[in-house]
């Protein structure tokens, strides 16, 4: 079995060691994706007039699942390659949001799917975050 790492230039660091995908012979592993941009700015995290930081769950969502996307073109992959995807929501009220933009990228023919809930992510002013497992032979 083949295995093989990426790391995209075009797309933020990681905030830790480790990839933003991992090949193991005809599965694609995305690590967990933000709506982090390469610059650091993060879709859907923007300060008001009063400087309080608004977080639209809807636009961090186009953005992780955008960015999922890219990742997988750099194998060749597309979205309908997933087969399993995982979500990282800090409020479950977000639930809404995030599964109605979700409805416009996968129907209920996509992939197998899990959201949780947890206390906080890798910055505060991020709202969701996804991986994913594709399936593309070489």
């Amino acid at each position: 079995m083949t295995v093989s790492s990426q790391l995209l230039p075009e797309k933020a660091r990681p905030r830790g060691a480790y990839p933003h995908l991992k090949r193991a012979g005809d599965f694609l592993f995305v690590s967990g994706t933000s709506s982090r941009r390469a610059d650091n700015t993060i879709a859907g995290a923007q300060a008001d007039a009063m400087g309080t930081m608004q977080l639209d769950i809807r636009e961090q969502t186009r953005a992780v699942l955008d960015n999922i996307r890219d990742i997988l073109a750099s194998e060749g992959a597309t979205l309908k390659d997933v087969v399993e995807i995982c979500t990282y929501l800090v409020n479950m009220n977000d639930f809404g949001g995030y599964n109605a933009v979700y409805g416009e990228y996968f129907d209920a023919e996509g992939p197998a799917r899990t959201t949780v809930a947890v206390h906080q992510l890798p910055h505060p002013h991020l709202a969701i975050e996804i991986k994913a497992v594709a399936y593309k032979p070489r």
